[in-house]
């Protein structure tokens, strides 16, 4: 497979396009457990008809001289790879990862899970990508085991984080002038669907079958995929979760640009004292601990547009046509990063400018809306529910198959206390897990909402079309229509969608803004 990298002259960042694929099929194998990829053999461990492969390196550990650099080929091992255990997530500020994983820089790892029952050709292959903003999550939060019981190999990996993973001082430029550099946490996830390319056969995977997901900075960075030229050609479907950091629309969440990445690095630098941008300071900050790194990260942590990785703002290139043209699966839910601030109404309504008053007939049209749920439902609508309907109508403009959802479902025993589907809720369904997170909790109804989402999921990896057996039917999206796929309480439907002309109203401002007015 010729080098997607080598398309914009860049030899730096390597792990390996450039050999033939490595993996020994999975029909070879003497055990469905123990397979050899790049690297060495690996045994992972067969329970309830899947096979689990955990903590497999797929680049060496970033750490000292190989800190802010672009992930290195893996090291080859000797003997048996003992596959059956996450390893340590990304270093990060709020660690939500188990105790028993715990957090390092040495986390470039990933996961592969697969039936266990063998297949008479390739499966198609799912690479989740996790979200937490840019900054927290770890691959270790997401067992794929119930979509590989579905029929596909799902690969789930970590990718540095905060200032390990989105850092880009002037040193770096003068280390290597012509390596893209600041997106690191991009660039791990690029090196894990080069892996992928080259090793999923070994699972009986297909690498001409590969879907890319995320959820909420994960959808971002699937976005980045679809809009980076360093990612053509390393998947063929992209589903977006409630896509953040970036969204589709640019004004959400700007992207910033090197020279205010490299400055705040600076300013980094010198708050640890640490002057110039040379190879000694460099040298200083490569050897700062990792506890002294992880202090005082932002919780917004911007990618970059460093003209390599990122060379515009997705919405950019989105508009002009430039995105790898593959199908799509988009949507949001309900309540979705429903967290807005505003103090009063009449700051909330000023948000939408010389619309404001068409806001307050839409949102509030008796007056007696709380703040609370029109923060909730205003944020939500702007941050996630119209961007990602903006994204299934420019795709949609490019002649790409896409598939506009939306995810209202709330548990039964939550639907007294939670009005809506909030942010990352929609998760343990699409991963078909209702049954193995909510445990008692989950209703039978609940169950069998996993079961339909999951479906929609795992069809669409398999074919790009996520329609099939006795579940409702999903049209591609109609821009003149749009219509939605919706997860109700009640069922899945599709339709005109409830909340079109909040959203209408949205895309109004957002398309003012763009025009300057």
């Amino acid at each position: 497979m010729r080098s997607v990298l080598a398309t914009v002259g860049v030899h730096l960042f390597v792990v390996g396009l450039t050999l033939a694929r490595f993996a020994v099929p999975f029909a070879a194998a003497d055990s469905p457990t123990l397979v050899e990829i790049e690297g060495g053999k690996v045994e992972g461990r067969s329970a309830d008809n899947v096979i689990a492969f955990k903590g497999i390196p797929f680049a060496r550990p970033p750490v000292g001289a190989l800190r802010w650099r672009p992930p290195q080929p893996v090291e080859a091992w000797q003997g048996v790879l003992q596959a059956r255990e996450f390893q340590t997530n990304c270093v990060q500020p709020f660690s939500a990862a188990p105790p028993s994983v715990g957090i390092s820089e040495d986390c470039l790892y990933l996961n592969v899970w697969r039936p266990a029952s063998t297949a008479e050709r390739p499966l198609p292959a799912m690479v989740w990508i996790h979200g937490g903003g840019l900054i927290e999550g770890g691959a270790s939060l997401y067992p794929g085991d119930g979509l590989a019981r579905l029929g596909l190999v799902f690969v789930s990996f970590n990718y540095r984080l905060g200032r390990f993973g989105f850092f880009a001082h002037p040193a770096l430029a003068r280390e290597t002038p012509a390596a893209p550099r600041g997106n690191y946490g991009y660039m791990d996830q690029i090196a894990a669907l080069q892996w992928v390319q080259r090793n999923i056969a070994a699972f009986g995977g297909d690498p001409d079958n590969v879907t890319i997901a995320g959820e909420s900075a994960g959808g971002g960075s699937a976005l980045i995929m679809m809009t980076s030229p360093m990612a053509r050609g390393l998947f063929h479907r992209a589903i977006l979760q409630s896509p953040g950091v970036p969204t589709p629309r640019a004004g959400v969440m700007l992207l910033r640009d090197l020279a205010a990445t490299e400055a705040i690095a600076v300013e980094y630098a010198r708050s640890v004292g640490i002057e110039g941008d040379d190879d000694a300071a460099l040298g200083k900050l490569r050897t700062l601990s990792t506890a002294t790194l992880n202090k005082s990260v932002e919780w917004y942590q911007s990618p970059v547009i460093d003209g390599h990785l990122i060379v515009e703002a997705p919405e950019a290139a989105l508009r002009a046509g430039r995105q790898a043209k593959v199908p799509v699966i988009v949507g949001a839910n309900d309540l979705d990063l429903a967290d807005g601030q505003a103090k009063n109404k009449d700051e909330l309504f000023a948000a939408f400018g010389p619309l404001a008053s068409q806001a307050r007939a839409l949102y509030d049209p008796q007056g007696d809306t709380s703040l609370e749920a029109l923060n909730q439902a205003v944020f939500a609508d702007r941050t996630m529910v119209e961007p990602s309907r903006f994204l299934a109508e420019l795709t949609t403009k490019a002649g790409q198959p896409a598939y506009l959802y939306r995810f209202s479902y709330v548990p039964e025993l939550r639907r007294s206390q939670i009005s809506g589907a909030t942010h990352d809720s929609e998760i343990v369904f699409a991963f078909d897990r209702v049954a193995a997170v909510m445990r008692d909790n989950a209703s039978a109804a609940d169950i069998a909402m996993g079961h339909m989402m999951s479906s929609y999921w795992a069809a669409f990896v398999m074919k790009g079309d996520p329609n099939g057996d006795e579940r409702p039917d999903w049209p591609r999206y109609d821009p003149a229509l749009r219509h939605v796929l919706n997860f109700t309480n009640t069922g899945v439907t599709f339709g005109a969608d409830p909340l079109k002309a909040r959203l209408d109203l949205w895309s109004s401002v957002w398309e003012r803004a763009v025009e300057g007015k």
